[in-house]
């Protein structure tokens, strides 16, 4: 039977008014189910990215030599311009907005974990004890905290690995191509150089492409033992020392709300400040071991990663620039994690 003029458009429009539209209810009860991922998803993007630089000139002195703080940002300007306090950003936005996620998450449900257990053995809920106004830490809340974040750390180092060092490709690709600067670990040599002039220039899904056709799939993996060490640590000081700071804050200035500002601003930077400053001798055999394994091909001998000396000056290099970094990017960061959680949590059911 033909269809008469205008009869089609009649039975589109029959046909879309038939489609459920989203339903605003269910979007705000979606939101608030999942509020602590939203939350850490949009604040690792703003923290991130505002201190990418630090991180960036962090990595450089840790890998390469350089006279001072100064005369790194002098000389990554004068050879790559601002371009190159940026390289490498694409890979962490997206990495690090993945990993808090997932580590916010898994910490989340890990700490309401060992919560129970501590209640069921010894009769002591710490998250009870952490929300009644007027407390201090105790054993079992900072036990409770440090197990959470461990077990979360241990958990993103599958997710994090490959993104951190194609970002560690990206920061130190011009210098590793530079026959003029001198590594702190394995000199540069011409075959060297080839392979490290071959991760120039490349964005992030290059990079990690470019690593797997000279090291092979697991290549993505070169230091995974070092990265899994660094961050079951740190996180577990990261939380630590973030919620206990928050408690006594609190309980100092004599607030009635958790979540007050000021407390949150100055437990995030000191949260950031102390895990980094416990485990930087890790990080810092991390980003060697891992800047050698990017010059070499797959079979070749990789010269192992060097000692972690807690008390060598030289496994400390950078440090002020990591620290700085992290006492902004962690302040920010949880300003805003707290910010958007209230938010969400205010919405109507």
């Amino acid at each position: 039977m033909p269809v008469r003029p205008g009869q089609r458009d009649g039975i589109q429009h029959d046909h879309l008014a038939n489609i459920p539209e989203a339903n605003p209810y269910q979007q705000r009860r979606w939101v608030k189910r999942y509020r602590t991922e939203v939350a850490a998803s949009l604040s690792s993007i703003l923290s991130t990215f505002a201190a990418f630089p630090l991180d960036s000139v962090k990595t450089r002195m840790q890998t390469y030599k350089y006279d001072s703080f100064t005369d790194c940002i002098r000389h990554t300007y004068k050879t790559e311009k601002w371009r190159g306090f940026f390289r490498g950003v694409t890979a962490p936005m997206a990495s690090v907005t993945l990993v808090r996620t997932i580590s916010f998450s898994v910490y989340q449900r890990s700490k309401y974990t060992y919560a129970a257990w501590f209640k069921r053995n010894f009769g002591v809920d710490p998250l009870v004890h952490v929300n009644t106004p007027g407390t201090y830490p105790t054993f079992s809340t900072v036990a409770c905290f440090g197990a959470a974040g461990a077990t979360a750390g241990s958990f993103i180092t599958l997710v994090a690995c490959p993104f951190e060092l194609t970002k560690l490709s990206a920061q130190v690709s011009v210098l590793m191509a530079d026959r003029n600067r001198t590594s702190v670990s394995e000199p540069a040599t011409g075959r060297t150089i080839a392979v490290a002039s071959s991760y120039q220039n490349k964005g992030t899904f290059k990079t990690a492409k470019n690593i797997v056709k000279h090291r092979g799939f697991m290549g993505l993996y070169s230091g995974f033992n070092l990265h899994l060490l660094r961050d079951t640590l740190g996180t577990a000081i990261y939380f630590m020392t973030y919620e206990s700071s928050k408690q006594i804050l609190t309980t100092y200035r004599r607030d009635k709300s958790p979540t007050n500002p000021f407390a949150v601003v100055i437990a995030g930077g000191l949260c950031g400040v102390a895990s980094w400053a416990l485990i930087y001798p890790i990080d810092s055999a991390k980003s060697i071991y891992q800047r050698n394994c990017l010059t070499h091909c797959k079979g070749e001998r990789v010269e192992k990663a060097p000692k972690i000396q807690f008390f060598n000056k030289r496994m400390y290099r950078g440090l002020g620039v990591s620290m700085g970094r992290s006492c902004v990017v962690n302040s920010i960061f949880f300003s805003a994690f707290e910010f958007i959680k209230k938010q969400i949590n205010a919405l109507e059911d």
